[in-house]
């Protein structure tokens, strides 16, 4: 360490830390210091110049400020270390007139010096005070020079020992004042800086803590979707399946009857465990995280079956499921995460486009993506509700056939897309159809 960071550690150490005292209490440290340190000083200097009182008079003063600064810095009672600080100074100021000449001595500078270390020393509410005692003493000792010259005795030797006691004075004065006052600017600034990084810290945390009540708000809102799904998406299904299961029981029901029944009965079935599945799988991630495990697939080992099983949902409802597309394409991915956001994506175009109707898989590489495009010509989306697709705002729907959904299929595919480093959108006009593209990086 240099030696003038020796300096300011040794210097923090006797005025002590900002930890352990205020800026006040460390600024009557440092004049208690200072003073001391002017005094031993003063104390060689009186007896060379001829007065020996008014060094035996500073040697006392400094055993006094000595002990008043281990008071303070030491027994924690500063407030009773100030005020005899402020006492013992004026009343040794007023014995180094009568003993030091008087007005023709320093006395006047050290009163004013003393002023200044009142200020810096004492409460703000006791400033007033201890101005108004110093210039009661100070105009009073004036006062009785003037009407009883010859009880304040011309105590310099010759006119060098005055010049030198004046010129030592000032010097001293001077350094007082230079430390004192960089002392103060200094600890002005650093705590200046401090409450400026307080205060940016206090806005960071109140930030911090305005997130995390938008993502509380988030999480709570998303829970009670949860619960409205659970009280109503998934009861409204199972109250058809009794009510099928009733209907059966109570009455007699010839073949055609029964079959049909049985066929409304399995698809309300199908749709109860898909709604199931996506809530589930929705509702681990959500509590425990999603274990992504990324690597390279071709297309034609990730989504060939995924597509076949698609293709003959689809002709059940006389749709025509095409694949345009290279099956040997390499892209990075998790493999049973991109055969849930194709799945339920082709599950999507299935229940919103009529008996009839097309859908296209595509499957392009772009720069360092491959694009996979599903794309149909059913019913299409609104911009209004395009916005909300990808969230639980998205609400239960409708397809062309009744089909209900639970409103999770297309947040489960964005989650999972993003998940394995992918981005998912749209583009759809109502009447001609939907297009959603999932882009995926693309393997070596």
């Amino acid at each position: 360490m240099s030696p003038l960071g020796n300096i300011n550690k040794l210097w923090i150490r006797v005025t002590g830390s900002t930890a352990e005292f205020p800026l006040e209490v460390r600024i009557f440290h440092s004049v208690c210091i200072l003073a001391i340190a002017a005094l031993v000083y003063n104390i060689p200097f009186n007896f060379i110049i001829g007065l020996p009182i008014m060094a035996l008079l500073s040697l006392g003063t400094m055993l006094i400020f000595l002990l008043l600064y281990y008071w303070s810095r030491y027994r924690a009672d500063t407030k009773l270390a100030i005020t005899l600080f402020c006492i013992v100074g004026n009343l040794l100021f007023a014995l180094n007139f009568l003993y030091n000449s008087g007005t023709y001595g320093p006395t006047d500078l050290f009163m004013g010096l003393c002023v200044l270390l009142l200020l810096c020393i004492a409460p703000k509410k006791q400033h007033r005070f201890w101005i108004a005692g110093n210039m009661v003493v100070v105009i009073s000792l004036h006062i009785f020079e003037y009407y009883m010259p010859e009880q304040i005795p011309y105590t310099y030797i010759n006119r060098e020992s005055r010049f030198l006691d004046i010129t030592s004075a000032y010097v001293v004065g001077v350094i007082v004042v230079y430390y004192t006052i960089t002392y103060l600017r200094r600890n002005y600034d650093h705590e200046k800086r401090s409450a400026g990084e307080k205060a940016s810290s206090i806005e960071r945390k109140n930030q911090q803590i305005m997130q995390q009540n938008q993502e509380l708000e988030r999480i709570n809102q998303e829970r009670n979707k949860l619960m409205s799904i659970i009280a109503h998406d998934l009861r409204s299904p199972l109250s058809n399946i009794q009510n099928y299961l009733e209907l059966i029981t109570e009455y007699e029901l010839d073949t055609e009857e029964r079959r049909m029944v049985e066929s409304d009965l399995l698809k309300v079935t199908r749709r109860t465990i898909d709604m199931l599945g996506k809530l589930l799988i929705w509702s681990k991630g959500q509590m425990d995280g999603v274990n992504v495990k990324l690597g390279y697939v071709t297309l034609r080992g990730a989504l060939f079956n995924t597509l076949e099983l698609e293709r003959s949902i689809a002709l059940k409802k006389q749709i025509v499921l095409t694949t345009e597309l290279d099956w040997d394409i390499k892209i990075v991915a998790d493999n049973d995460m991109l055969q849930l956001v194709i799945r339920n994506l082709i599950n999507n175009a299935i229940k919103f486009t009529n008996a009839g109707g097309e859908i296209i898989f595509k499957a392009k590489p772009i720069g360092g993506e491959c694009w996979l495009i599903i794309r149909d010509n059913g019913i299409g989306i609104t911009e209004e509700k395009q916005s909300e697709l990808f969230s639980l705002r998205a609400g239960t729907t409708f397809g062309t056939n009744n089909e209900k959904g639970v409103g999770l299929g297309l947040l489960l595919c964005k989650e999972f897309t993003e998940l394995q480093g992918g981005r998912i959108w749209l583009e759809s006009n109502p009447g001609e159809g939907t297009a959603f593209y999932v882009a995926m990086p693309a393997g070596n």
